[in-house]
């Protein structure tokens, strides 16, 4: 069938890969970076340019995850908010298809995380399931009977925006969350990995400023378990590479605060994908539309 050019699209930074049908990745290409206020660096003519270098490779399709409020019909970015500017409105199917004639499936990035996991990681067999992303912000997708559920107006899963203790979610459970409230405290800019390094050496501030994340995280799994009961949920991002500092910490607040034994049927998992699967799942997705 032809190998396919996988994206993976954030605010700064495009990611790029060739993987055949199976999912399994062929080749890694450079990634970009990206400024979306500026023409010649947007997002846009950054990948006008990759499809150009790699037409070469008698491609089969374009696969994309992005970051933003994606039509995944259309292939449209309908809402991307201030992080990337000038990016709502962006008709990325139609471009490439038109431009490449080249088949083109696109799909929000939290979206395509969760179907690769469904497809070939965390979520595999599984009926239902959540997946969170902590990093930035905090990201969401709900996955019913192996289909993402996109909602009305394609903002299901926006569960950064949700309230914890008077404040959004995203705001208090946060990788970037951590970092601020660690250099408020403490006068310095540590990242996510020193923070944890510190913790475990036995820095009081580090240690309690994860408490704060992992208390508010909890709660905002919690309440999720509470309305949509998935068989799993999966956490991702960048700072579960901390695993076994982080889940069996959750899990315990997760036992204690929960109403009753009857709501304690979610699964708690960690994504097995890492930085990938954004990218397996814009494959799974094309291949599921085309």
């Amino acid at each position: 069938m032809g190998n396919y050019l996988c994206i993976d699209i954030g605010g700064t930074a495009i990611k790029y890969g060739l993987y055949n049908e199976d999912g399994q990745k062929v080749v890694s290409f450079a990634s970009d970076q990206t400024n979306n206020a500026i023409e010649q660096q947007n997002i846009s003519n950054t990948l006008r340019k990759k499809i150009r270098e790699l037409k070469y490779l008698d491609l089969a399709g374009v696969c994309i995850s992005s970051a933003g409020v994606v039509d995944p019909v259309a292939g449209k970015i309908i809402y991307s908010g201030y992080t990337i500017p000038n990016y709502t409105g962006t008709t990325i199917k139609e471009m490439i298809e038109t431009e490449f004639q080249l088949p083109c499936e696109v799909e929000n990035d939290v979206n395509a995380a969760c179907l690769g996991e469904y497809w070939q990681g965390a979520l595999r067999g599984t009926t239902s399931g959540v997946c969170l992303t902590v990093g930035t912000g905090v990201g969401g997708s709900i996955l019913i009977d192996g289909q993402i559920f996109h909602g009305a107006g394609y903002t299901a899963g926006e569960i950064g925006y949700m309230d914890i203790n008077g404040a959004r979610f995203q705001d208090v459970a946060s990788t970037s969350a951590l970092i601020q409230r660690v250099r408020l405290r403490k006068g310095e800019s540590l990242d996510g990995k020193e923070i944890f390094q510190q913790a475990k050496a036995g820095d009081s501030v580090c240690i309690e400023e994860i408490e704060v994340l992992i208390e508010n995280l909890s709660m905002g799994i919690i309440n999720i378990i509470y309305l949509l009961n998935p068989e799993r949920l999966v956490l991702g991002g960048a700072i579960m590479a901390q695993e076994t500092y982080l889940k069996p910490r959750i899990q315990k607040i997760l036992d204690q605060k929960i109403q009753d034994n009857q709501f304690k049927q979610t699964e708690l998992h960690i994504a097995q994908l890492k930085n990938d699967a954004g990218m397996v799942g814009a494959l799974y997705n094309f291949i599921k539309r085309q």
